[in-house]
């Protein structure tokens, strides 16, 4: 399908959602998840890590994204911890101390399982300066493998896990009609000092540090295609000139779910976002699905 941007956009969408507003489609329950923006300063203003799903992945294959994944049932066990409690955690996030912990654990485990940074240290008030090395690379992949939980990766290596460091930013539900469905809880994070991001997921082709705005042109030229929830948080570091300034502002932000509604209306589609007007779509009627018009005067929001 073709669209005036970036947003991605699966060809199986329509059809699954004519099934939905049937009744003949059962929505799945989305999987907790976490994902986390990871930040540094550059000249000018700060910049974003993300990475490029590769073409062959089955969910979101050729989008940009954040280093992420779903959360690991062990990630509720206990684990060495520094900063902001599970139970403070909870109020923040919307859910309860166990599932907290594991988002949060999750946010950090998957930062290192696919970025190589690491938001542990050996005391509350350090950081893990260097996480490179034969023995980091092992640990990294048995977390990968599910071979190793988190913690009792941290308990070998003595470290505790920072929640201090991460700053809850957002928080997507995938569509009801989506084949794979997370919910996930979107981060911010600083770049500790002396680490360096590196491409350490087998799910991505490419890894950048790009400056927000920039991202963003080339997803509104339709050079660099993302989910909404991607270009949405990436947008939302607009306004902020210095990282500092993003973990300030972090504690403020609405993490009220957004959940995309499909309605039809007579044979159109119309898709939105509440809340998110730039990604309603309105599909044509069945036998031509191949056409889509980007607009935001029929959104349901």
């Amino acid at each position: 399908m073709s669209t005036s941007n970036g947003q991605w956009y699966p060809p199986e969408w329509p059809d699954r959602i004519r099934a939905l507003t049937r009744g003949e489609l059962r929505p799945v329950a989305p999987r907790r998840a976490a994902t986390v923006l990871l930040l540094r300063a550059r000249e000018g203003g700060l910049a974003v890590h993300m990475l490029r799903r590769r073409a062959s992945m089955a969910f979101a294959g050729g989008a940009y994204a954040y280093p992420g994944g779903s959360v690991d049932p062990r990630d509720e066990r206990d684990v060495p911890w520094a900063g902001p409690a599970p139970e403070e955690w909870a109020r923040r996030l919307g859910t309860d101390a166990a599932g907290a912990q594991a988002i949060v654990c999750a946010a950090v485990r998957e930062t290192f399982e696919e970025a190589g940074v690491l938001l542990a240290g050996p005391a509350p008030d350090t950081v893990v300066a260097d996480t490179t090395g034969e023995d980091w690379e092992a640990e990294r992949a048995a977390l990968v493998s599910r071979e190793l939980s988190f913690a009792e990766f941290l308990e070998r290596r003595g470290l505790v896990l920072r929640s201090d460091l991460l700053g809850a930013w957002a928080r997507w539900i995938t569509p009801e009609f989506e084949r794979r469905r997370y919910d996930t809880w979107f981060f911010v994070a600083a770049l500790p000092e002396g680490q360096r991001t590196r491409n350490a997921s087998t799910e991505a082709d490419r890894v950048v540090w790009t400056a927000p705005a920039d991202a963003a042109a080339g997803y509104d030229r339709g050079e660099l295609m993302m989910m909404p929830p991607t270009i949405s948080t990436l947008r939302s570091l607009g306004p902020y000139g210095t990282v500092d300034e993003v973990l300030a502002a972090s504690g403020d932000r609405d993490l009220t779910p957004v959940l995309a509604r499909a309605r039809l209306v007579g044979e159109e589609i119309v898709l939105s976002w509440p809340g998110h007007d730039e990604f309603t779509k309105h599909v044509a009627a069945k036998h031509d699905t191949g056409h889509i018009v980007p607009g935001s005067s029929g959104a349901d929001a």
